[in-house]
């Protein structure tokens, strides 16, 4: 192989490895398959040359994007660079509006970065141990923004939340499966089996009903008082909307958003860009009694059936006065098999319901916690996986 051809095969695997830094899932094998898919194109070609890596080295299609971005990024032109940074010189009098970075550039930027080597200690001085009292690495990331992390601080976010499990009780259903050992006796599996044996019955067929956990439907109130935790709860409904079906999300502040389908995206930052784009209210003032009413109106019949459970987060307080808030909160609270509210206030031990808005929730809930950390997350996949008690409350209703 000649010069060339060994500096062209350096460049495809300083590329592959880029785009394993970045998240994708890349081996040695598929490097090789770029190798083999380039040595059968015209490489003069940046169509043919950029088809043939997208071939070999993308995966998922939820990586298109950030495919894009590291091709356009490592294999530029060092030509059209230059004529770039003369144009950028000449109109360097004009200000052009700030645009804004694509989602993945960030894990890209710091893919290119070129890691630091680690320093290890002289061999004839033992290791000096640093005894300073820090705050943990789990507990940093319970209190951190998601959108201020690194590349790997969110990979160690989310696998502490992909341990996360959400299995809600098991529900049975009306429909039936073949059990051998089942309590119910299917006379018509017992006439169709028998019609292979000449029409004797040699054996009685038995079924069992089936058990399917219920729908779960997120109410999350993302105005100003509240964005902080939504942030944060959207990257756990974020693992919970793909790690299960019939789950149904939906964000309210001034008006109702349903963000089911920008969720189901695998990659969260891709997920969170296109919620960014759904929602127009973040942020912003909050109408509990508006959005409820509206999700009554449009998706409690779509969405709450077979015994659904509800989480509705929000500190409950309204803008508008709890104006038909406990209309809304009741119709809700008989629409579903479990309502749960999610306060982040409850963190404070002083805490009592004063406004308004909380006393005209609280007699329409079943359950009513805090969620503000990993812990309190922890704490409410515990309470869904067990069956709990529709319909009780606490002394909290008793307070109301």
């Amino acid at each position: 192989m000649t010069a060339g051809g060994a500096t062209f095969v350096a460049n495809v695997m300083h590329f592959a490895r880029l785009l394993r830094r970045a998240g994708l899932r890349l081996g040695p094998a598929d490097t090789l398959a770029a190798i083999n898919a380039l040595s059968r194109i015209d490489l003069a070609s940046r169509t043919e040359t950029r088809a043939a890596l997208q071939a070999t080295l993308l995966r998922r299609h939820e990586d298109a994007d950030l495919f894009a971005q590291a091709f356009a990024m490592f294999w530029r032109d060092p030509e059209a660079a230059r004529a770039a940074a003369a144009m950028a010189l000449m109109e360097g009098g004009k200000e052009k509006p700030p645009e804004r970075a694509p989602p993945g550039s960030r894990r890209l930027a710091e893919a290119l970065a070129k890691p630091r080597e680690k320093r290890e200690p002289p061999p004839d001085r033992p290791p000096e141990i640093e005894a300073v009292m820090t705050v943990s690495e789990r507990e940093r990331l319970q209190q951190m923004d998601f959108e201020a992390m690194s590349a790997a601080e969110i990979d160690n976010a989310k696998s502490a939340i992909r341990k996360l499990r959400l299995p809600l009780d098991l529900r049975r259903t009306r429909r039936r499966r073949p059990d051998p050992s089942g309590p119910h006796t299917d006379l018509r599996a017992t006439i169709r089996a028998s019609l292979r044996q000449g029409g004797e019955i040699l054996s009685i067929e038995s079924s069992r009903r089936t058990t399917r956990p219920p729908p779960l439907v997120v109410l999350c109130d993302i105005s100003g008082s509240m964005s902080r935790y939504a942030q944060i709860l959207l990257h756990f409904l974020h693992a919970v909307a793909n790690d299960r079906e019939r789950v149904s999300v939906f964000l309210f502040g001034t008006r109702l958003s349903n963000i089911t389908r920008q969720l189901r995206h695998r990659d969260p930052e891709m997920a969170f860009q296109m919620v960014a784009h759904a929602v127009p209210d973040w942020s912003g003032g909050t109408r509990i009694g508006e959005a409820l009413a509206m999700f009554n109106r449009n998706w409690a019949r779509r969405v709450l059936g077979q015994g659904a459970v509800v989480l509705l987060v929000t500190d409950g307080l309204d803008r508008d006065g709890a104006h038909g808030l406990a209309e809304n909160m009741e119709r809700l609270h008989k629409s579903c098999r479990r309502l749960i509210w999610l306060n982040p206030l409850l963190r404070w031990d002083g805490f009592e319901p004063k406004s308004q808005g909380i006393r005209a929730m609280l007699p329409h809930v079943d359950e009513f916690r805090t969620v503000h950390n990993l812990a309190s997350l922890g704490a409410l996949v515990e309470t869904l996986s067990r069956p709990g008690n529709p319909r009780a409350m606490d002394a909290w209703r008793i307070a109301a």
